[in-house]
């Protein structure tokens, strides 16, 4: 919350445009007053259907105009949520300061009628320009019939969403001069998906980094550890230097990279300590998705699987892990990607390499229930919602769900939930041995306690890096990790999501000392789309 900034809601008084662009005159008279009637004595029918062109223009106009005139309670009478718009409208002025506004409405295009603001942000002496073009849909009121605005925070500003508001005044925190570790400034213009998480920095580590406090309008997200964004600085402050465990090089690989796939995310790791190098996303939401996604992570989860067989002494890589055509569970049965050929005879080298799911269901009924929970919460260190990387982060997920579950979550399935964070983790813990803790920032700064966990055997370690090597050269990965040299390893995989017409893509690999994992949405198998995000990122070497 900005110092000196009420809580309310955003709203304004606008000197409204309204001209060109197909505006017509309409009657504003019984417009406003409501007086539409059908036949002589009897009340209009309720209309139904899409609202036509007309209804567009006259409903969108009078939206802005009432806006105009900063009469928030009649703007919001022209809205399908008069009572959530009407709070939201009414602080415009008051909270975010923000005069002489003029307001241009483009073309529509249907029922969207696009719009373009100019306004000024005056504080305590100090004024500011501001532009921004947004947009809003006029839809049939269910009720009512009537043509309406289609409520959404958006319409105010593009970037705001439900509960944010918009603030002039001292900033809540001071301004952050972020530097990778070796001390190359990263901003949000040349690290675009930097954007939300620096502005997470700031929040969290503004006021220990030695600056001051500045003047701005901001966004005041209503999601807990978003931070704020600024869109106008009228008063620059003074920013203390916050240096981050980042690597420039491969932030600037995986901003590339996922910008070639839609809903996309990427961590890479430094295994050796637990330092993030890189985190992107590509995603219009602006979600942390690649520390906060909450996603079955597929076969990539066999890594985890794997261990637990080793380790509770059921198989080893050497040993059997028949792949059949399909493998029954709980009444349940399962089945391999297509095309993939049986091999009653593989062993769990063979059955990892190829992505096998069917050899790992058939040991569901071997492991306990718990087993692969305790695996993953004791030597991998996930699950126990304890890391504390820097900034807000998911710890990943794997709960002992018993019936079918148990074999579902072996594959990636079932109930375990992950995000690129925990799979880079993942694979520096199988390729160390030693599970180290994520962080983005050191927790030197701030005296933080970061989790712990026992870690894996020596012999297992040997058992995972075999595999995941022979996954990357032969198995596959090996189209993807062509060309990658150094001490390499990789695991693919693919997960299927309900409402979704393709599996989300998945795959986790390292080379040297630098481990990475990504997640496409709607991206087809780990090949498909996250594999060449993760060779991407590790050709930096970090």
């Amino acid at each position: 919350m900005r110092k000196g900034a009420k809580a309310a809601i955003i709203g304004s008084v606008f000197a409204v445009m309204v001209g060109g662009a197909g505006y017509g005159a309409f009657n504003v008279v019984s417009a406003l007053d409501g007086s539409e009637s059908g036949s002589a004595g009897g009340p209009a029918p309720v209309k139904s259907g899409p609202p036509s062109g007309a209804e567009v223009k006259e409903t969108s106009a009078k939206f802005f105009a009432a806006w105009a005139k900063g009469d928030a309670a009649e703007a919001a009478t022209y809205t399908n949520y008069a009572s959530q718009a009407e709070g939201l409208l009414a602080g415009y002025r008051t909270d975010a300061h923000l005069t002489g506004v003029r307001i241009t409405p483009g073309t529509p295009s249907g029922a969207t009628v696009p719009f373009s603001v100019k306004a000024t942000v005056s504080f305590e002496g100090k004024s500011k320009p501001l532009a921004y073009d947004s947009e809003l849909t006029v839809v049939r009121g269910e009720t009512t019939g009537k043509a309406l605005v289609d409520w959404k925070p958006s319409v105010v500003h593009p970037e705001l969403e439900e509960g944010d508001t918009l603030v002039t005044g001292e900033s809540a925190s001071p301004p952050i001069e972020a530097v990778d570790r070796n001390n190359v400034v990263l901003t949000k213009e040349k690290y675009p998906s930097l954007g939300p998480i620096l502005d997470a920095l700031r929040e969290k580590y503004g006021d220990k980094a030695g600056g001051t406090a500045g003047v701005e309008l901001a966004i005041h997200h209503a999601t807990e550890g978003a931070g704020d964004t600024t869109l106008v600085t009228l008063a620059k402050g003074e920013p203390g230097k916050l240096r981050t465990t980042l690597s420039a090089s491969a932030q600037g690989a995986a901003e590339k990279a996922v910008a070639r796939y839609a809903e996309s995310s990427v961590v890479a790791v430094k295994p050796s300590t637990g330092e993030v190098l890189a985190v992107a996303n590509h995603r219009a939401d602006g979600f942390n998705a690649a520390f906060l996604g909450k996603l079955a992570p597929g076969s990539t989860m066999k890594i985890i699987s794997a261990a637990t067989l080793i380790d509770n002494g059921i198989t080893t890589a050497n040993g059997p892990a028949t792949c059949p055509d399909s493998a029954v569970s709980e009444s349940q049965t399962f089945h391999n990607l297509a095309n993939m050929t049986p091999q009653l005879n593989a062993t769990l080298s063979d059955s990892f390499s190829r992505s096998c799911n069917t050899a790992f269901v058939k040991y569901a009924d071997t492991v306990k229930v718990d087993s692969l929970t305790n695996e993953a919460e004791q030597r991998f260190g996930l699950g126990r919602n304890n890391w504390k990387t820097g900034i807000e982060s998911f710890d990943g997920s794997v709960p002992a769900s018993g019936g079918p579950d148990t074999a579902a979550n072996l594959i990636g399935q079932g109930q375990v939930q992950m995000c690129p964070l925990n799979m880079a983790s993942v694979t520096a813990t199988a390729m160390t041995g030693v599970f180290r803790q994520p962080v983005i920032v050191s927790p030197s700064l701030d005296n933080r306690e970061i989790a712990t966990a026992k870690g894996l055997p020596p012999s297992t370690v040997a058992q995972l890096r075999t595999m995941m090597n022979r996954t990357a050269v032969s198995g596959t990965a090996a189209q993807v990790m062509a060309g990658l040299t150094g001490r390499i390893g990789a695991k693919t995989g693919s997960a299927e999501v309900d409402a979704q017409s393709r599996s989300n893509s998945w795959f986790t690999g390292y080379r040297n000392d630098i481990a990475a994992a990504a997640m496409t949405q709607q991206g087809g198998h780990g090949v498909d789309a996250a594999g060449p995000i993760v060779a991407a990122v590790l050709r930096t070497g970090g």
